[in-house]
């Protein structure tokens, strides 16, 4: 076949080829159409193409395949340039008839079983650089599926189903409890090929993500590798590929089960973003992560400075965020447990900020009340926080001091605070007489049913005891009611604060007086129990 040199093709600006206008528009149907509209034109003639995939180097290969007249090996070297060449010129036609470019890199694609891992990650590596040509082509996906089940098979050997733990590998190679393999061991056999796919872009990576989730691939161990990734691409990229990482990870994270996604791996990307611009949706996706595992934070994790140009220490907007974000789960769905948990570590954390000397009112109150009653079952550490904290903010005026303070549940506050509050001249005369109410009541109820209890057994001696305590307690109830009246009265303070203060000593010898009962009583009823027949002797209301 004679060759000429009528047609100048210039690649993207990088290079200019001068080739024979025939043969190439025998193998490309684009090239066809054009030339068929200037039939007419005699003269050379010029292409410029602006986004041919590969550029200059892609070129060449096509040129290569077209004058050696579809005769070239295809590999895995450059089946992918081919691939995409042949979709942009639609070569899916051959004048010569031995077969077109499509065809031929079809055929080497069913061979894609037989690649080695070096060659699969080559040819992945050649589609990420051709992108978005590789995507629209479909060769990116091809790859990324027969990755995904290599992956799946080498996972899917082990007789040992993947664990739950998310800092667990999320895969054992090994059942044989006489195996004397290593922990470590079995976590590098799980996680081999993370530090292969180091090269993935953010795109890259969310397209593996979501074809593993698609494939049922293990979310213990698909959480492992986007952890990995995001630790080990962070120090070698921009700022702004930083933002696309944590953006795609986060993403990514998401839509995996939360119960294979770390809790510390969470407070560690987040940690990373605070000094990142990451969009919006993944900043409220992070916390509501972290929000829905919140019973495995530490007080660490929750001390996070403020933000820039603010003058608190910490950042109480945040962890007021991750509360309400582990509300709005469910409290159905909260376990007393996890509320428990959630309430200690709330507890910690207001009694670490509660020196703050810029702290606010409203936030620190905030703080107290963003959970329910229900999640404390006693509210001592609570108030501590709250002594601390008056003590701190002595400029506050009465109506602060007191909408702080009626954050307290007095009846969930143990006897020995109630005292401590009675000596506390830093809260509210009204606080005070609420807390020392609460305890009366909490006695009362206790007294009243001990007396109950007495008389089922036949001590009519301790009953008319404890009903004489159980009238002393009313009398003295009536009485701080009273002076509660008359609160608002400065000059009365001191004398109501020396009342109250006796009245909450008598409290406390009732108690005793009430413990020492109950402890009698244990005794009298273990001694009347050891039979049946007994059992039937007592009288029908105890039977």
């Amino acid at each position: 076949m004679e060759v000429c040199c009528d047609l100048e093709v210039d690649v993207n600006g990088e290079e200019t080829f001068m080739v024979d206008k025939n043969i190439i528009a025998s193998y490309s149907g684009r090239l066809c159409k054009l030339f068929g509209k200037s039939k007419g034109t005699t003269s050379s003639l010029k292409i410029v193409f602006h986004d041919f995939p590969g550029g200059a180097e892609c070129f060449e290969l096509m040129l290569r395949f077209c004058y050696n007249n579809s005769m070239t090996q295809i590999t895995p070297s450059n089946i992918t340039p081919l691939r995409c060449a042949a979709e942009f010129m639609d070569m899916k036609s051959s004048v010569s008839g031995t077969g077109n470019l499509m065809e031929q890199t079809e055929k080497s694609f069913e061979d894609m079983r037989y690649w080695s891992w070096s060659e699969l990650l080559m040819v992945v590596k050649q589609c990420q650089s051709l992108l978005p040509a590789s995507e629209s082509s479909g060769v990116l996906e091809r790859c990324l599926d027969s990755l995904v089940g290599r992956l799946s098979l080498t996972c899917e050997a082990s007789p040992c189903p993947s664990t739950s733990s998310p800092d667990s590998s999320g895969v054992r190679f090994s059942c044989d409890t006489k195996s004397t393999e290593s922990l470590k061991t079995v976590f590098s056999r799980a996680t081999w090929w993370f530090e292969d796919l180091l090269f993935l872009s953010p795109v890259l990576v969310e397209m593996l993500g979501k074809t593993m989730v698609s494939r049922k691939f293990d979310h213990a161990l698909l959480s492992r590798f986007l952890v990995y990734y995001h630790k080990s691409k962070l120090y070698t990229v921009s700022s702004s590929e930083k933002c696309k990482i944590v953006d795609t990870v986060v993403d990514m994270l998401c839509i995996l089960d939360q119960s294979c996604v770390s809790c510390k791996s969470l407070f560690e990307i987040h940690r990373v973003a605070l000094n990142l611009k990451i969009t919006k949706s993944s900043r409220n996706k992070l916390e509501s992560m972290i929000g829905s595992q919140l019973e495995q934070a530490t007080l660490d994790n929750l001390l996070v400075s403020s933000p820039y140009g603010t003058n608190y220490l910490y950042d109480v907007n945040l962890v007021l965020r991750l509360f309400k974000a582990f509300l709005r789960g469910g409290l159905c769905q909260a376990s007393a447990m996890r509320l428990n948990k959630v309430a200690s570590l709330m507890d910690l954390y207001i009694a670490e900020v509660a020196p703050d000397p810029y702290l606010k009112p409203s936030k620190f109150l905030a703080l107290i009340t963003v959970l329910p009653e229900s999640a404390r079952d006693s509210y001592d550490e609570v108030y501590r926080a709250v002594d601390m904290y008056l003590e701190v903010h002595s400029g506050l005026s009465e109506e602060e001091k007191t909408k702080i303070c009626c954050a307290l549940k007095y009846e969930k506050l143990s006897a020995e605070t109630c005292i401590h509050i009675s000596q506390n001249k830093k809260f509210p005369s009204k606080t005070v007489a609420q807390a020392l109410i609460s305890q009366q009541l909490k006695l009362k109820s206790l007294l009243h049913s001990t007396s109950n209890t007495n008389s089922c057994t036949g001590s009519p001696c301790r009953a008319i005891e404890v009903g004489n305590a159980t009238k002393k307690d009313k009398e003295s109830e009536e009485q701080v009611v009273l002076y509660a009246g008359k609160l608002d009265l400065p000059t009365d303070n001191k004398n109501l604060r020396e009342h109250l203060q006796g009245m909450q000593w008598r409290v406390m010898e009732l108690e005793k007086v009430c413990r020492k009962m109950q402890s009698q009583m244990a005794k009298i009823m273990k001694s009347r129990s050891p039979s049946q027949t007994h059992t039937r002797s007592l009288p029908r209301l105890c039977s």
